[in-house]
């Protein structure tokens, strides 16, 4: 390895809004954390699931789940990972009653906790639940000993930062950058770098002008319009795949009353449009997919009918995108009794997805198109989530990646239930007993075959009532200074571990 290579920077085109791996559940906070904290079971680059701080699972009745811990494992600070660490982490999620995306579906399912001794820990759900070793991929292990009363100064300090991972803490400028260190007590495959710096670099163009200028090695998110312009440099390389993140709408789907539309005038209507699902089923063919994903994605989209991409449990082939049909549109508009159409505001963020706003943008110019006056407001993401989950918009943009169609749909489109964790990310407060019911079923399913059958049919009937309107499935790419490879992962994640020198 060359003398230079020991420290990696990386551009990172999303900021991270939480260092308490608990707190909010979203990508860029999730791939920070994944260098600092471990899960019982971890997914590869492929999303298959892998062993994590547990070697092996089992389920020793149709509801009970026993984890053997690897032993040996110590967190940052010299303590050894046991099982009342474990214990403590499920704990967790629900006693951060003020998150705006919390961890809570992944841990509602389990209803009773046991350290049967140091290295083992038996799960128990009220009811059969195969998914369980893949949800707890998504629960961070911390040191109960540093997090019990750790505030939320004591994760930006780097105090209660105490995790298994393959990285330190090293440092930590709330918008600007991240520092960390190697962990050599890793039990794993040690990191190939010293220092790993992240800078939060979340407009296009300084990020592409960092790795231009040699500011930084690497860049994820390559902006749309420089990739032929890189591909083109031999001083880079490209790593690109389909991801498993779908971009759709959330529509409110519960009020009577909706805050952003109203008549063509500015008056309110007296009643929402978008709780009609013909209305819905306008949105969705007034939407031009071909031309959004070729256009305005420059080709780093495909079209979407499902909220899970091809490939991953639960994706329903037999739905299609839905055909771009700017008159079917206008008459189901009529028949729902707008026959001038109305007006709306569309929400979305501007610093998250592949040229999100410009998707913002085109969707209200095909809306207009059909008698719906759209307008488009766009904001940072770290203020965009926080209203979308207070429900202050009738109509907004989400990107949404998940290893399993049953999980997506229970968050996404399940009715919302605190107890239950359900609907977490239910921005739309959509409820249908029959989608529930399949998602429950399919979630219960212990066998493989039998749940994706289940889960393919939930996704089926809730998009077919515009549970959502689904609009294109994601790529994700990376450049690369040369004399570094990346694995691209189909989860998007930028790990700084899996960069590695050739």
């Amino acid at each position: 390895m060359p003398s230079h290579a020991a420290d990696l920077r990386i551009g990172l085109a999303a900021d991270v809004s939480s260092l308490d791996p608990h707190f909010v559940n979203i990508a860029p906070n999730i791939a920070l954390s994944s260098h600092l904290f471990e899960a019982l079971t971890s997914v590869d680059a492929n999303g298959k699931l892998q062993p994590g701080l547990a070697v092996s699972w089992k389920a020793i009745d149709p509801t009970t789940w026993e984890f053997k811990l690897r032993r040996g494992v110590k967190f940052h600070d010299g303590s050894e990972l046991t099982a009342d660490d474990v214990l403590f982490s499920l704990d967790r999620p629900a006693t951060l009653t003020n998150s705006p995306g919390p961890f809570t579906s992944y841990t509602k399912p389990i209803v009773a906790k046991e350290a049967v001794d140091r290295y083992t820990v038996r799960l128990k759900t009220a009811t059969p639940y195969g998914p369980l070793p893949l949800d707890l991929n998504s629960i961070f292990i911390v040191s109960k000993k540093a997090v019990q009363n750790a505030s939320a100064d004591d994760f930006n300090s780097g105090k209660a930062i105490v995790g298994t991972g393959p990285f330190k803490f090293g440092g930590f400028k709330r918008g600007e950058a991240i520092e960390l260190v190697k962990n050599p007590q890793y039990w794993g495959e040690k990191p190939a770098w010293d220092k790993v710096t992240f800078r939060i670099l979340t407009s296009d163009a300084p990020r592409l002008a960092a790795l231009l200028a040699g500011d930084v090695d690497a860049i994820e998110n390559i902006p749309t319009a420089d990739i032929a312009r890189l591909k083109a440099n031999p001083k880079f390389t490209l790593a690109q795949r389909a991801s498993w993140r779908t971009l759709f709408w959330h529509l409110d789907q519960v009020r009577d009353i909706t805050p952003d539309v109203t008549d063509k005038a500015g008056k309110p209507l007296a009643k929402n449009p978008l709780k009609d699902v013909r209305v819905r089923q306008a949105l969705s063919k007034a939407i031009n997919r071909e031309a959004l994903t070729e256009r305005t994605l420059e080709g780093l989209a495909t079209p979407a009918a499902n909220i899970v991409s091809p490939g991953i449990l639960g994706h329903a082939e037999k739905l299609k995108p839905e055909a771009y049909d700017p008159e079917g549109a206008k008459k189901l508009l009529a028949a729902a009794g707008y026959p001038d159409g109305f007006r709306l505001t569309l929400h979305g963020p501007n610093n998250r997805y592949i040229n999100d706003e410009q998707v913002v943008q085109t969707v209200a110019q095909l809306l207009t198109r059909v008698g719906i006056d759209a307008k488009v407001e766009t904001l940072p993401l770290s203020a965009y989530f926080g209203k979308a989950r207070a429900g202050e918009y009738s109509v907004a943009l989400l990107g949404w990646g998940s290893l399993a169609g049953d999980f997506a749909l229970r968050s996404l489109v399940g009715t919302v239930n605190p107890d239950t964790g359900w609907g977490s990310w239910n921005w739309g407060k959509y409820s249908n007993a029959k989608v529930d019911q399949l998602v429950a079923a399919s979630l219960a399913a212990t066998e493989p075959a039998q749940r994706e059958k289940l889960a393919e049919e939930a996704a089926t009937v809730g998009l077919k009532d515009y549970a959502v309107i689904p609009l294109y499935h994601q790529y994700a790419s990376w450049a690369v200074k040369k004399g570094i490879r990346y694995t691209p992962r189909i989860d998007e994640f930028t790990f700084a571990w899996q960069f590695r020198p050739e």
